[in-house]
């Protein structure tokens, strides 16, 4: 892509509980393909909350209240399916290994809870494969607290296993009571990180991802058809979850693909299950057609540097994974992007090349986000006691303040 205009400029410096650098590095005016009048990045919702996130590279395309924590429904039951998803992956437990039905899980999930239910027998032994797609396409609650149980040994204490395993991979916010997503008013998601979730199962887990495709699952006598309304749109969905409650309304997880770009939905607070499947369809159809991938710098090409402690050079120069691209807004034409790396500073030496040190931060003038990962250009190899000396005194004198 060909820049109109490139001019470098500085931003206030910017930190994050205290540890974070961030160095303005660019305004850019990006020539987007002609828009159709009737085109518009701009977009309204009728979730209370609601975000659409680009899955490859991580950008926020569309928030809406995205940080409000709320009860998330069976939603949540995407953390109890990632720990197990975990246990399988790390040979814990098996696919063909088989849970018991408790008393707890059967009355409080089951047929006599009057809730959604994989209907499976009081003190019946049943495969994980089986429980895992009565709990995705039936949403059964049974099903949930039967895997919970049969990885932590009771419900409560599966509960502190999938708040230990948000903290993992980066959920900071979330808080879990069950396995289900039965209302607890300490039982709380966001739809951001309910985003990331849905991008950590998809790209962490495509050996069993397939099982959010499913749209049948025939247990015993009972056929189910999967809740979500997106598979059956011919739109390229193939997950991932949705969720009702009287506190929190309608909700979604959803994920499509067309032409090879994938986006995820998650939308909550909605009034209806028929106002969750047009508005999941629409957004959906609007971040396909008004955002696009757009390539900012070549494989190899230097996007600038970060400062380092300690080492044989003052700073380090930073690449990206191959090409850096963006997805962004189409239109409206001409944007400007302010774009920051951000780091958590000063990097101390060794540096070793190929290193992930910092993330390009982009943000276009519509406010859609995109972050990409970068990576040192070569080795930095540490100093000497007297050039580790001046680095402090000049990292005090001046915090490191390009």
């Amino acid at each position: 892509m060909r820049h109109a205009q490139y001019r470098c400029y500085r931003l206030p410096t910017a930190t994050t509980l205290g540890a974070f650098f961030a160095f303005a590095l660019a305004l850019i005016t990006l020539s987007f393909a002609p828009a159709d009048a009737a085109q518009n990045a701009e977009f309204t919702i009728k979730a209370k909350q609601a975000i659409v996130m680009d899955a490859e590279s991580g950008a926020v395309l569309f928030q809406y209240a995205a940080d409000d924590l709320v009860p998330p429904a069976s939603m949540s039951k995407l953390m109890t399916i990632a720990v197990v998803f975990r246990a399988l992956k790390t040979g814990v437990k098996k696919l063909d290994d088989e849970l018991n039905m408790s008393e707890h899980a059967w009355r409080t999930g089951g047929a006599p809870s009057r809730t959604s239910a994989m209907m499976v027998p009081l003190n019946t032994r049943t495969k994980i494969s089986e429980l895992l797609r009565g709990l995705i396409v039936e949403s059964g609650n049974d099903a949930a607290i039967a895997l919970g149980e049969g990885l932590a040994g009771n419900e409560i204490a599966f509960a502190r296993m999938m708040e230990a395993e948000a903290r993992r991979i980066g959920l900071t916010k979330s808080t879990f009571r069950n396995a289900t997503g039965l209302y607890n008013p300490e039982h709380l998601m966001t739809v951001r990180e309910l985003a990331l979730l849905a991008r950590f199962l998809i790209t962490q887990y495509p050996e069993y991802y397939p099982m959010f495709a499913e749209k049948n699952f025939n247990y015993r006598n009972h056929k189910f058809i999967n809740r979500n309304p997106l598979l059956f749109m011919n739109i390229g969905a193939d997950g991932l979850k949705t969720g009702h409650l009287s506190q929190s309304g309608y909700g979604v997880v959803g994920s499509a693909v067309q032409d090879g770009h994938r986006l995820i939905v998650v939308l909550s607070g909605l009034a209806t299950e028929n106002e969750r499947r047009e508005e999941a369809r629409k957004i959906l159809e609007w971040g396909f057609h008004a955002f696009g991938e757009f390539k900012l710098y070549e494989a190899g090409e230097i996007v600038g540097s970060a400062r380092v402690w300690g080492g044989d050079k003052l700073s380090v120069p930073l690449i990206g994974n191959g090409e850096v691209a963006v997805v962004l807004p189409r239109f409206p034409a001409n944007q400007k992007l302010r774009a920051e790396i951000v780091y958590n500073g000063p990097l101390k030496a060794p540096v070793h090349k190929g290193d992930q040190v910092a993330i390009l931060k982009v943000i276009s003038s519509t406010n859609a986000t995109a972050e990409i990962p970068l990576f040192a250009g070569e080795d930095i190899a540490p100093a000497g006691k007297m050039k580790r000396g001046l680095d402090t005194i000049y990292h005090y004198a001046t915090r490191w303040i390009p």
